[in-house]
């Protein structure tokens, strides 16, 4: 079992700066909204990619059945993420070193250039091979935005929060990453309803990379005048006091906190290809799979994922009265005995609000995983090393096993054994099973010393 340190100096802080922060419950809230407001945009800008990938996609890859076209899609959707490591090793140290706000603000405009040249890329006919290495290029500078973004705002949250509170309100990082994602879906369904499918599939689809360009402009600006959090100003008043005190950075993070950051790997694995295969792949497995409409598909993912956002608040409530481990385990439990029924069986359904059930029961399941996920990771490391320790094993195993999600999905559909994928979700969440079962609960051993 790994056991986490008490001590305040182990966590960087100097025991005389471990002291509470002195934020009422209203300037708590100001920070979380804050905070969260461009997390959302941030997976907007993200998700819009997805969410839009059934119409761009003969833009950019135009040989091929609409299988092979998604593959190609998703291919550049896994190569985004492997930016995601690079963007979480440069910003977690950054914000680390820098402070929360500033990592927060540099991810946003990186988002909004990748937005842009989405938008404004000419397709495949008018400029041949440089559309889709454009559209690569876009896909790595939002993967950096990605990978630092959440990093820093987990550990914002993390920190803004009060320990009596601290998972209901961080449990916002996903409440707004599932926002982002909705959000992203609740345009495509507008488009879908006020647009032709020429038109749509013509031009329509560069509207909400404009739309997230331009609302990351807006997040900029909001962000630089968030208040910095007292976690990092205590580390970093500890590192001006002290001798050698020790920096965020790769060797101090893998020498110092082996596992810390094992562990961050392990639980992230199963929970993150779980969330993908769950949320970003089942809208397209409803249409490539089930046969049903885009349309309907996308009113199915719209639904589903908005009853799941409501749920982050209350299960991140309960991991503060009973822990978060029960809730880890729970998700474990349910998803390997249910992951290959609830994929088998939407294969083969036909009404939409079973297939809609469905979708929903994997969601409330993954919930164990995404409501408190962030709050975990920040639980295990030391203020000084706090977003990088976050960012960089969660973006390690999210581009291993989140970012290919669909690209394997669909690998084993055009292979012709489909139910090759549940199986792997369903290991993977056994892995990850196994962690949970062995490690501390983080909320009974936080290395946050301000409350």
């Amino acid at each position: 079992m790994v056991s986490l340190p008490h001590d305040s100096t182990v966590a960087g802080v100097a025991p005389e700066l471990a002291k509470p922060s002195g934020l009422d419950r209203r300037s708590r809230l100001k920070a979380i909204i804050g905070g969260s407001t461009g997390n959302l945009v941030e997976w907007f800008d993200w998700y819009v990619y997805a969410a839009f990938a059934l119409y761009f996609a003969p833009h950019f890859f135009p040989a091929g059945d609409q299988t092979a076209q998604l593959l190609s899609s998703a291919a550049v959707f896994a190569v985004g993420f492997l930016m995601r490591p690079i963007g979480a090793w440069i910003m977690g140290i950054y914000s680390d070193r820098k402070g929360r706000k500033a990592g927060l603000a540099l991810s946003v405009t990186l988002m909004c250039a990748g937005s842009l040249i989405i938008a404004l890329t000419p397709d495949y006919n008018a400029i041949g091979i440089l559309a889709p290495i454009l559209l690569v290029i876009a896909r790595l500078m939002q993967g950096l935005s990605v990978g630092g973004e959440y990093g820093a705002s987990a550990t914002y949250l993390s920190e803004m929060a009060g320990k009596s509170r601290r998972g209901f309100y961080s449990s916002f990082a996903y409440v707004t990453l599932i926002s982002g994602q909705l959000l992203a879906l609740l345009v495509l369904i507008v488009l879908q309803n006020t647009m032709t499918d020429e038109a749509l599939n013509s031009w329509g689809w560069r509207i909400p990379f404009f739309i997230g360009a331009c609302l990351a402009v807006v997040v900029f600006w909001l962000r630089r005048g968030l208040d910095e959090t007292e976690s990092f100003k205590n580390a970093q008043a500890h590192i001006a006091q002290t001798k050698d005190a020790p920096k965020s950075g790769f060797w101090e993070l893998i020498s110092k906190h082996p596992k810390e950051t094992a562990l961050v790997m392990l639980l992230t694995a199963g929970g993150t290809l779980a969330f993908y295969a769950y949320s970003i792949y089942m809208q397209k497995f409803l249409v490539n799979t089930s046969g049903f409409t885009k349309a309907k598909a996308s009113e199915i993912s719209a639904i589903t994922l908005f009853v799941f956002m409501c749920l982050q608040p209350v299960a991140g409530a309960l991991s503060d009265r009973i822990g978060r481990k029960p809730l880890m385990i729970f998700f474990g439990v349910c998803g390997v005995l249910f992951t290959y029924p609830i994929f088998s069986t939407l294969e083969v359904t036909t009404d939409a609000f079973t297939a809609g059930l469905l979708a929903m029961a994997a969601l409330v399941i993954v919930t164990g995983y995404t409501s408190i996920n962030a709050v975990v990771k920040a639980e295990l490391f030391p203020a000084h090393i706090r977003a990088l320790g976050v960012a960089l094993p969660y973006a390690l195993a999210n581009t291993i096993f989140g970012g290919t999600a669909e690209f394997v999905a669909l690998q084993f559909k055009s292979s012709g054994w489909e139910q090759g994928f549940y199986w792997y979700v369903t290991a993977m969440i056994g892995v990850s099973l196994v962690v949970y079962v062995f490690m501390s609960d983080t909320a009974k051993n936080s290395a946050i010393k301000e409350d």
